[in-house]
């Protein structure tokens, strides 16, 4: 079960873009064709990311370049009146309340009601009139306002990506009220300019704050991608996370299909059918990830090919695994491996000599390998000695779970068969107690052990990947025959949005 618990959480990141809308890509017929994982969202999850956007927005208004506002008109007695609105700046932004609407088939609408903002800057202006001197002046301004804001996020398909169109963006002014020089009363000055200016400054303030909230979404979008494809990346093994269909859009979820296919060198597994059904998961929880049979095993075979699956034990770790019981067959059997030896002058290697062979059940994942162990001797400047040599028909079935951070597995049903066995102590290949012994530890110590080791590397290698970060909520980890299950709730780390908006804007 450790792919499936790598994949999963893997995967993880993948939600981020979801939350944008859904795709308007042709793939053909075949909705679920060549689909080896699928997330689902549900509109729990995307309440709970619509929080953030106010962070999105905020930047957005903040990070925008307004530029100077001219314009002149004609009016009675003063004859042609100039102005400039220059400097203009956003202060004491804040937002009331933010909405999220899942249109089915169609795309996600944002509500943002009541920003209010403060801008300022500098009105210059000047006038000159059939009985008046051609005049200028500069005054400092203060503009108070009372913007709805609506998104109407549509999904573009680049490259099989999932990228968002926020370019349909609307606002309205509930309030647009000029102050000069910090005069709140209404004068003839004032009077004069509001009308004029307010439906300019309207337009100004529409075009380059949507045009902002759509730079903020694609730089976003454009950052996420990159994680997402980094974190299903380690040096030569790729996981595709390229969309395989539609994304699909409900009242109550978002779904997207993905390829899962796993290269490894330019070489790349082949998965033409897929055994998903949306039936197969609930909107009781905030995410869900539905992982194919296929794309674990795959994964294993890449694992193997690249020589990942080794294991040394030396130390503590191996006097522990041939010390699980206090026996007098156990110390017979480490006095003639190891000859007086210290364990820490001595090394066990355990490694799987075949693909290992991943299979989704009930029970949970079955996993059946052909393994050897090598039990070596490091006299302190002489060659290593080999003391036993093992090759084993291994099957165990494991459950897995993460809590606290780390992922768990746990082996809950494990069989094994000696294929070969050689031992250099002259007695020990003949006394069968030996074997015995060697198999009962490798059921009882050595498969856990190996277990553990693998749970503790791949946490490690999320880790890295900084999934510590996020906050996973119960999550459960569900296999099936063919495929597996992960559902879970979140807390969204803003601080992560936080971050990347003060690097990126």
């Amino acid at each position: 079960m450790s792919w499936a618990g790598r994949m999963m959480l893997r995967t993880f990141r993948i939600l981020l873009v979801l939350v944008h809308a859904a795709a308007a890509c042709e793939f053909g017929p075949s909705p679920y064709r060549a689909t080896g994982i699928v997330c689902r969202m549900t509109k729990p999850a995307a309440l709970l990311l619509n929080q953030e956007t106010a962070q999105v927005i905020q930047a957005a208004f903040r990070n925008a370049k307004f530029p100077n506002i001219t314009g002149e008109r004609s009016m009675l007695l003063l004859g042609r009146v100039a102005y400039g609105l220059t400097n203009i700046q956003v202060n004491d932004l804040s937002i009331e309340r933010s909405e999220v609407e899942l249109q089915e088939d169609d795309a996600i609408h944002i509500s943002i009601r009541n920003v209010t903002a403060l801008f300022k800057g500098t009105l210059t202006y000047g006038y000159a009139g059939a009985w008046l001197l051609k005049l200028f002046h500069s005054v400092d301004f203060e503009i108070e306002s009372s913007i709805d804001l609506q998104l109407n996020i549509e999904l573009m398909c680049q490259k099989e990506q999932v990228v968002p169109d926020a370019s349909d963006c609307y606002l309205t002014f509930h309030k647009l009220t000029l102050h000069l020089q910090g005069d709140k009363q209404p004068g003839w000055l004032k009077q004069l300019f509001t009308d004029f200016i307010s439906f300019t400054l309207k337009l100004v303030l529409k075009r380059e704050v949507c045009k902002e909230i759509n730079a903020v979404a694609q730089t976003l979008t454009n950052f996420i991608l990159d994680l997402a494809a980094n974190f299903v990346r380690d040096k030569d093994i790729i996981v595709d996370i390229s969309l395989a269909s539609d994304t699909v859009i409900k009242g109550s979820y978002i779904e997207s299909h993905h390829k899962g296919l796993v290269l490894y060198k330019n070489n790349s597994s082949v998965l033409r059918d897929s055994v998903f059904s949306p039936l197969l998961l609930t909107e009781s929880r905030m995410l869900y990830f539905w992982l194919s049979e296929h794309s674990l095993s795959s994964l294993a075979a890449a694992a193997f090919s690249d020589g990942r699956l080794v294991l040394n034990l030396r130390g503590e770790k191996l006097q522990e695994l041939f010390e699980t019981e206090d026996t007098e067959m156990q110390r017979k059997a480490v006095q003639m491996i190891f000859q007086g030896t210290s364990y820490n002058d001595s090394v066990a290697r355990v490694w799987s000599l075949t693909q290992p062979q991943i299979s989704f059940q009930p029970e949970g994942t079955v996993v059946r390998a052909l393994a050897a162990v090598e039990v070596s001797i490091l006299p302190a400047g002489e060659a290593a000695l080999v003391a036993l040599y093992m090759e084993k028909e291994i099957t165990v079935t494991i459950q897995a779970t993460y809590a606290e951070k780390k992922l768990i597995l746990q082996p809950v049903d494990s069989s094994v068969e000696i294929k070969v066995f050689k031992c250099t102590a002259d007695q020990c290949g003949k006394d069968p107690s030996i074997q015995s012994f060697l198999q009962n530890m490798i059921l009882v110590a050595g498969i856990p052990e190996i277990t553990s080791s693998i749970g503790s590397a791949l946490t490690s290698l999320m880790n890295s990947k900084r999934l510590d970060l996020f906050d996973i909520i119960n999550p459960e980890i569900i296999t099936r025959t063919g495929y597996v299950i992960v559902q879970l709730d979140f807390g969204f780390p803003s601080r992560l949005l936080l971050n990347f908006l003060e690097k990126s804007l």
